[in-house]
C-alpha cells in the first residue's frame, strides 16, 4: 500500500503553514524532522513536491476555517529552495486575502539557492511581510558544525540576508535552538547590532 503524501498546509495554535517542500541546504543534527514524520498530527514528509496551483488550492480549503493571525512558509524543508513558488502563492494570498500577515521561516541561505537574483526585492513585491531567520551558531565554525550547510560560505551569506531583510520588510527576527553547542547571548548581541528582533527556540528532544 503506498505511504500517503504529506500535509502541505497545516495549523498550529493561530497560524496556517504552508509545507512547499522537504529539501534543505543545512542538515542541522538537532533537526526533528530527521526523526521523525511530522509534528502535532501532521505528516510533513512530502513524497513529491506540491505545485504552486497545488498549494493554492490547499488554502483555499483550509483558509477561512478560522481568522488567522498570519500564513507562514515553513515545512520539513527550506522554502526558499523554491523561490518562484513562494512567490506565486504570496502574490495570491496578497490578492484575495490581503488582511492576513504573510511570513517566511528560513535559514537565510537564499542568495546562494539563486544566485544572481534579487530575492529580497521579489519577496517584498510578492507581498512577503515579515521574515524569521534560523542562525545556529555564534560564528562561522559553530554554524558549519552544528548545521552541516551544503555552502562554504553559508554563515556570511546569512549575515548578508539579515541585513537586506531588516531593510525591505515591516518585521523581521533572528531566532537561535538553545543548544550547548552555540552562545546564544552572542547571537542576541549580533542581533541588536543589526537592529533586529531575537528569539531563542527551545531544543526539542528528538531520541527516546
Amino acid at each position: 500500500m503506498p505511504v500517503k503524501d504529506g500535509d502541505i498546509v497545516y495549523w498550529l495554535n493561530n497560524s496556517l503553514y504552508l509545507n512547499i517542500t522537504n529539501r534543505c541546504s543545512n542538515k542541522c543534527y538537532f533537526c526533528f524532522r530527521h526523526f521523525w514524520d511530522g509534528i502535532a498530527g501532521f505528516r510533513l514528509k512530502l513524497n513529491s513536491e506540491p505545485s504552486a496551483k497545488q498549494i493554492i488550492r490547499e488554502l483555499e480549503n483550509h483558509v477561512s476555517r478560522k481568522m488567522w493571525n498570519d500564513i507562514v512558509f515553513c515545512g520539513f524543508g527550506e522554502p526558499t529552495v523554491r523561490l518562484d513558488c513562494i512567490i506565486e502563492v504570496a502574490k495570491w494570498i496578497r490578492k484575495y486575502y490581503p488582511f492576513l500577515k504573510v511570513k517566511l521561516n528560513t535559514n537565510g541561505h537564499a542568495y546562494l539557492l539563486n544566485p544572481g537574483r534579487n530575492v529580497i526585492g521579489e519577496l517584498r513585491e510578492a507581498g512577503i511581510d515579515a521574515v524569521s531567520i534560523s542562525l545556529n551558531g555564534h560564528d562561522k565554525e559553530t554554524y558549519s558544525s552544528v548545521c552541516r550547510p551544503e555552502f562554504e560560505d553559508a554563515y556570511e551569506s546569512v549575515i548578508k540576508f539579515i541585513q537586506g531583510a531588516k531593510e525591505a520588510f515591516k518585521e523581521v527576527e533572528v531566532t537561535a535552538v538553545n543548544i550547548p553547542e552555540i552562545d546564544v547571548s552572542r547571537i542576541q548581541d549580533l542581533a541588536q547590532r543589526l537592529n533586529v528582533k531575537f528569539r531563542i527556540r527551545d531544543f526539542i528532544q528528538c531520541i527516546y
